[in-house]
């Protein structure tokens, strides 16, 4: 049994707030009463993961958190992400001496914690007031995601990544299971695990991670925000791109036949050209975020937190949905395009027939 001497759990709630947040007018308007940081990634092999618009951090401060063993007192910070998405962080101490079994009904209180929850939407709700003028499409969403990173820094006896990779109790500590675990699933959570050295250890989860860190150092758990909040935002864009194709398939349904001088679908076509802009824009914003250019340990455990998180799956399902849309975009274009056709050769045919007739009236009345 381990016991964690310097330790800490980051109870992190993402939220969806606007299509899109303008880092640098966020930044002017945070310094009027704290100083932001953007994410700068630090150890050895972070300049191969590019980050096109890193998100910008503020700390809150502390608070007072609730939990069954009495009030604690926790840190708060938050993170601001230019695609939309702001993430609440509560850092909540772990008591030092603590083994990862005593450890596993404070996990299991964290990772589902209406406290937590409350706690995080009241200082969002602060920090919209503060961040007004730097949103665009501001919006509320009532969905959100949640992670959890049980942070350790220091462990007696200083262990190696792969004695504590061994405890028995580490498993269940990462879903938050009081009972024993099989072989079988113990082997299917701690699947994905990383050591960059021999001292250090990081076990992906998709609700949460362990990360035995001896230097502090926060990149690993930094790469598995930005992970969560792509995952935010897709979520969010399949739940409006769900919406869109409701509501274009209502409005053809309720469409009454048109006229060779009438579309009833102009309008739509109009509406569905600007969703489908503004949908390409998004995707390219959440594909261009982050850009791995090399095989480093860094990228490795993102990319072991984007299959947790099922980030590919979700990417696919907004893609096929954008693309259906672009096929309903497309099929309505053609039929505006041919009533447009027809409505020109019938113009055209009567100016003809309009022309023979006033000829016609020339010879007769000679």
């Amino acid at each position: 049994m381990f016991r964690l001497r310097n330790a800490a759990a980051y109870c992190y709630r993402f939220f969806d707030v606007a299509d899109e947040i303008d880092l640098g007018t966020c930044r002017e308007l945070l310094k009027r009463t704290t100083e932001p940081r953007a994410l700068k990634l630090q150890r050895e092999g972070s300049k191969y993961i590019q980050l096109s618009s890193p998100p910008i951090g503020v700390d809150i401060g502390e608070r007072t958190l609730l939990t069954s063993g009495g009030p604690t007192q926790v840190h708060v910070s938050a993170r601001i992400f230019h695609h939309g998405a702001i993430s609440i962080v509560t850092r909540v101490p772990i008591t030092p001496g603590i083994t990862l079994g005593e450890l596993v009904p404070l996990a299991d209180e964290l990772y589902d914690n209406d406290a937590i929850d409350a706690l995080a939407a009241d200082e969002l709700s602060r920090l919209r007031t503060v961040l007004g003028a730097g949103m665009t499409g501001a919006h509320t969403w009532d969905e959100r995601e949640e992670y959890t990173v049980l942070f350790a820094q220091e462990i007696d006896d200083k262990p190696t990544g792969a004695q504590v990779l061994g405890d028995p109790d580490l498993a269940r500590l990462l879903i938050g299971e009081r009972e024993r675990l099989s072989a079988s699933e113990t082997h299917e959570v701690l699947d994905q695990h990383f050591s960059y050295s021999e001292r250090d250890l990081a076990v992906v989860e998709w609700n949460a991670a362990f990360i035995y860190e001896p230097s502090g150092s926060p990149d690993v758990q930094d790469l598995l925000e930005i992970a969560n909040a792509q995952l935010l935002e897709l979520r969010y864009y399949d739940e409006v791109l769900d919406r869109e194709l409701e509501r274009v398939y209502d409005v053809i349904a309720a469409k009454k036949g048109g006229s060779i001088f009438y579309s009833p679908y102009k309008r739509l076509l109009r509406e569905l050209m600007q969703t489908l802009i503004e949908l390409s824009e998004f995707i390219e914003r959440i594909e261009n975020a982050l850009k791995i250019v090399g095989d480093v340990y860094l990228a490795r455990v993102y990319e072991a937190g984007v299959r947790q998180l099922r980030v590919a799956q979700w990417t696919g399902q907004v893609t096929r949905k954008h693309r259906l849309l672009q096929q309903t975009y497309a099929l309505l274009k053609g039929e505006v395009d041919t009533d447009r056709s027809l409505t020109l050769e019938v113009m055209i045919v009567s100016l003809i027939v309009l022309e023979i007739l006033m000829a016609l009236l020339q010879v007769t009345g000679h």
